[in-house]
């Protein structure tokens, strides 16, 4: 694949069967259904965050708290970055033949999601910037903890403006496989990132690390979670998980970061908008810096809207536009499978080939034909709209009155059915 072509996730796959009517037939019926079933039946809310969880066994509690597996992880993150940077500066331009491009954009940023589902914030452990503050701390004697507190009002957005500068460079620049640009974005990413460990300490990075957010969003839904109170390891449910995330400033924007830069993929390789990006007085760049940046805005105002709405049904919140953001990753991470699916099943085993030494292998094919990978990308979308009417649903319940608790939900539902048209609209088209 070129590196244009490695800009866009569903990659290998324009020709999939997707039937319109089936399609929104099936998602409207789930949605409807979920609603109703938890209007009748869910009066109370179940979930208890950070409080929920079996403890796992200690064994598995001390292997992965162990010194030797912290160390081997952070170093297996350093190895990793000292591979990116060596192929971007002595390997080929050219992504056919230089693994550095397939590293970032397929197992960094596609592979985090799967990682995180499973074994919960795995880059905070990984991020080679952060082991590399570490050890200057150790060097100079200093605690990598000290520092000014990061503000309140500072929160996540650090976060999203780094993912948004990804997604520019995945998406929009005509070159993202370009040794010079992942170098500049990396570059530039490093001593962002450093500077604000130095000013603020390590807890920087748990605020403005796109990567480290973006991992720990998903880690959200992972079965596996560490309870706050003692540090055990518990087994949980991924709503509970989901329920904890913190209401924090710039949390709503990261999650539109992700839900408009994945609609923007989609409506991207469509051929009118190619053809009005390459008609475009602005150049090719600006028009598509514009599109991307349109997404994001339009899904937060969707979202703005919807809780506009619901305050006005139900009487004002503590934290009205992040009371319900929680309830958007589940819908985001539908849309990432959807769109990123054939791109980490092919390109991340080329990849790794690549890395071997192999010389332009040849990209293996999906393990599902294209009636399958049909079927789980509707699936996918729909399935994290219905986990993200359950999240909703509850948390309605917990902060209105019984009275106006479904009432409250009806905008989200809107507002549901409104995502899940543009997400199944870009699939079929």
């Amino acid at each position: 694949m070129t590196g244009g072509v490695l800009a866009h996730g569903v990659g290998s796959r324009h020709d999939l069967p997707l039937s319109p009517f089936y399609a929104f037939a099936g998602a409207f019926t789930a949605l409807f259904v979920s609603f109703l079933a938890l209007g009748l039946l869910w009066s109370a809310s179940r979930f208890r965050g950070d409080e929920a969880g079996q403890p796992v066994p200690p064994l598995l509690q001390r292997l992965a708290d162990a010194r030797t597996t912290r160390h081997a992880l952070r170093g297996l993150g350093l190895a990793a970055a000292a591979f990116v940077l060596v192929h971007l500066l002595l390997g080929p331009d050219d992504p056919e033949r230089n693994p550095a491009a397939g590293t970032v954009y397929v197992l960094l940023w596609v592979g985090l999601v799967p990682a995180s589902l499973l074994l919960g914030p795995v880059w905070r452990l990984l991020n080679p910037l952060r082991t590399l503050h570490l050890l200057l701390c150790h060097a100079r004697g200093r605690d990598p903890g000290a520092g000014r507190p990061v503000p309140a009002r500072v929160g996540l957005w650090p976060a999203a403006g780094g993912l948004l500068a990804f997604t520019w460079l995945e998406l929009v620049l005509p070159e993202p496989g370009a040794s010079g640009a992942l170098l500049l974005f990396l570059a530039l990413h490093a001593v962002t990132q450093l500077a604000g460990a130095v000013r603020h300490g390590s807890r920087w990075f748990d605020h403005a690390d796109a990567f480290e957010v973006y991992s720990g969003l998903f880690a959200r839904l992972s079965p596996l979670g560490r309870r706050p109170a003692d540090g055990r390891l518990v087994l949980r449910s991924s709503f509970n998980g989901l329920d904890a995330t913190p209401q924090a400033a710039g949390l709503l924007a990261t999650v539109c970061v992700l839900l408009g830069s994945t609609a923007y993929d989609g409506f991207s390789d469509a051929p009118s908008w190619i053809s009005a990006v390459q008609t475009s007085p602005l150049g090719r760049t600006a028009a598509g810096t514009l599109g991307l940046l349109g997404a994001v805005a339009l899904v937060a105002a969707l979202y703005a809207l919807c809780a506009g709405a619901t305050r006005l049904i139900c009487g004002p919140l503590p934290h009205p536009l992040t009371a319900f953001a929680h309830s958007l990753l589940p819908i985001a991470l539908g849309y990432l499978v959807a769109h990123y699916f054939t791109l980490l099943v092919t390109e991340g085993p080329r990849t790794v080939m690549m890395a071997s030494g192999a010389d332009s292998p040849v990209a293996p094919e999906p393990p599902l034909g294209p009636g399958g990978l049909a079927v789980l990308q509707v699936s996918a979308v729909v399935l994290g709209h219905v986990l993200g009417v359950v999240a909703a649903h509850d948390r309605s319940v917990r902060l209105f009155p019984p009275a106006r608790a479904v009432a409250g939900q009806l905008p989200l539902l809107i507002l549901m059915i409104a995502y899940t048209i543009g997400g199944l609209t870009l699939l079929i088209a």
